[in-house]
């Protein structure tokens, strides 16, 4: 709150305004370091997720001669769009495949990365199903076949939820965003290995190291810095009490005839839910539950209005009618066990008057 109600001075600045809002900026640069397992001059920080994805595919590439890249098909479309204009400038792209859980085949990856791979993309924990990826895994094959491989993570969705350390993945680069974790919308992170040639996508003043130009979102950049450092203090009660919520929910849908969850197999995020109730539209069943008071997605939440089925759920192979009907539910530190059986309560009605 001081940073936007009277501490304003711009911190670029060498006047003492300016200096006491570079020493906040420094601060919360070394609280997300912390989150995330990484040095402070590890990050850079832009105004949120799809822009640290743009910057790390864009900014690694740009100036290397044209070979491939390698983006597992479930990626956030943050990722997989700049990644496609990638190929529109001649690149190649290798879709990695996944199993029916939403897992990157280790095999496919393996035979898929060549001398020719600069880049390989794997989301650790999907935006839509919450199925978490063995990265540190993947990582280790990636580099076995090529090791002059960069590897690239989008783990938006699990900082702030489960532990996570970019110096023991091994990774190159992570993308990381502050309202996921409780922090303000409009800021985030690129996590970069200091011996990655990053080219800046935005040019101008020089801030962030050169690596991203614009005088930065101070406010916004606090309150990530200490959403960051809250995490990492609360994330194991945050974790039990949702994890608790996840389970019940479960356990309740399983007991409705008609109702797939995805994913349900495999390693998940302890927040995140994806089901679908046969015989109706995702879209119908989000808006239904939204009149009764319950705020549900139909896929990512940047996705919104979109009349196709999930891609995600598509490349795990689900048949599109069920795929079209999916809802995710995501739940936070303020719901409670009654809002789940409330919520249980109303999915039944609806089933009932929409068949």
């Amino acid at each position: 709150m001081p940073y936007m109600s009277g501490i304003y001075g711009n911190p670029s600045s060498v006047h003492r305004f300016g200096r006491l809002t570079r020493d906040a900026l420094e601060q919360a640069r070394v609280q997300v370091a912390h989150c995330v397992g990484a040095e402070p001059n590890q990050v850079v920080f832009t105004s949120g997720g799809s822009e640290a994805n743009n910057l790390a595919i864009k900014g690694s590439l740009s100036n290397q001669s044209q070979a491939r890249i390698a983006v597992s098909s479930i990626e956030h479309a943050c990722m997989l769009e700049p990644a496609r204009a990638m190929s529109k400038l001649g690149w190649g792209l290798d879709l990695l495949v996944v199993d029916d859980q939403g897992r990157v085949a280790i095999e496919h990856l393996k035979s898929t990365i060549t001398n020719e791979t600069k880049l390989v993309s794997v989301m650790a924990a999907n935006n839509e199903t919450g199925v978490l990826q063995d990265i540190a895994g993947l990582v280790e094959v990636a580099k076995s076949v090529n090791p002059d491989v960069l590897f690239l993570s989008d783990a938006c969705q699990l900082v702030g939820k489960l532990p996570i350390s970019f110096k023991k993945l091994n990774l190159d680069m992570m993308s990381v965003s502050s309202h996921k974790l409780y922090g303000p919308q409009g800021a985030g992170a690129l996590i970069v290995s200091r011996s990655i040639d990053l080219q800046p996508q935005i040019l101008g003043g020089g801030q962030e190291k050169g690596l991203r130009s614009g005088t930065e979102n101070l406010a916004a950049i606090v309150g990530f810095g200490r959403a960051a450092e809250l995490a990492i203090e609360a994330q194991q009660a945050r974790k039990e009490h949702v994890l608790k919520l996840q389970q019940q929910l479960v356990q309740s849908l399983t007991d409705l005839s008609g109702v797939t969850v995805f994913s349900a197999q495999t390693e998940r995020l302890p927040n995140t839910v994806q089901f679908s109730v046969h015989g109706i539209d995702g879209e119908t069943l989000l808006m239904q539950l939204d009149m009764k008071g319950f705020a549900v997605s139909s896929g990512s939440a940047c996705d919104s209005g979109r009349t196709e089925p999930s891609h995600v759920l598509m490349a795990m192979g689900i048949d599109k009618n069920t795929a079209k009907g999916a809802i995710r539910v995501s739940f936070g530190e303020q719901n409670t066990r009654e809002q789940v059986v409330q919520f249980i309560d109303v999915l039944a009605q609806i089933r009932q008057q929409l068949n």
